[in-house]
């Protein structure tokens, strides 16, 4: 989608005047069956996961699979040369395991939240509205993407302007 002038479009985003607005909006842009937006406040909001409707996150899974890599390699390098010159001693190899097992679940739950959270990013479209440096202060935001099967320009300006959204404005990606 672009506008007249020829840029694409990121999406539209609408500024609320409180935590309590905002929460109540994503309530709103959820019922309304809009699966690409987000919400941005300077502080968490309670419950806000669950007024937009988001699931539990797949990182534990990952983390849960890179803590059993790093106990298997533990087996495999302690176990694997000692078997061959002595017999086995598991008590001794107990904290090289636990040690194992706790570095490769971190590094696999640092870079795997990096990658479900599209980062690092250098740059997002929404840096392009001039409201948004508010984000981190006191401002509070709704943004829903263009990318949305749902999305169009008059029905996404409806819904966040009759959610009580302020400054509805459309947001640019170039």
């Amino acid at each position: 989608m672009r506008t007249p002038s020829g840029n694409k479009v990121y999406g539209m985003g609408a500024e609320y005047p409180s935590a309590s607005a905002l929460y109540e909006a994503a309530k709103r842009v959820r019922d309304a069956g809009f699966k690409r937006w987000d919400v941005h406040s300077p502080f968490p909001i309670h419950g806000m996961d669950e007024a937009m409707g988001l699931g539990k996150s797949w990182l534990s899974a990952a983390v849960l699979g890179g803590g059993i890599t790093g106990l298997l390699t533990a087996a495999v390098l302690t176990f694997g040369p000692s078997w061959i010159i002595y017999p086995p001693t598991v008590p001794a190899f107990f904290p090289i395991m636990f040690e194992l097992t706790v570095l490769f679940s971190a590094f696999t739950a640092f870079f795997a939240m990096l990658l479900m959270n599209g980062l690092p990013r250098w740059y997002h479209p929404i840096f392009n509205w001039q409201r948004f440096s508010r984000a981190t202060n006191d401002g509070f935001f709704l943004v829903i993407e263009a990318r949305d099967p749902r999305f169009t320009e008059l029905e996404a300006r409806e819904l966040l302007e009759q959610s009580g959204g302020q400054h509805v404005t459309i947001i640019h990606e170039d």
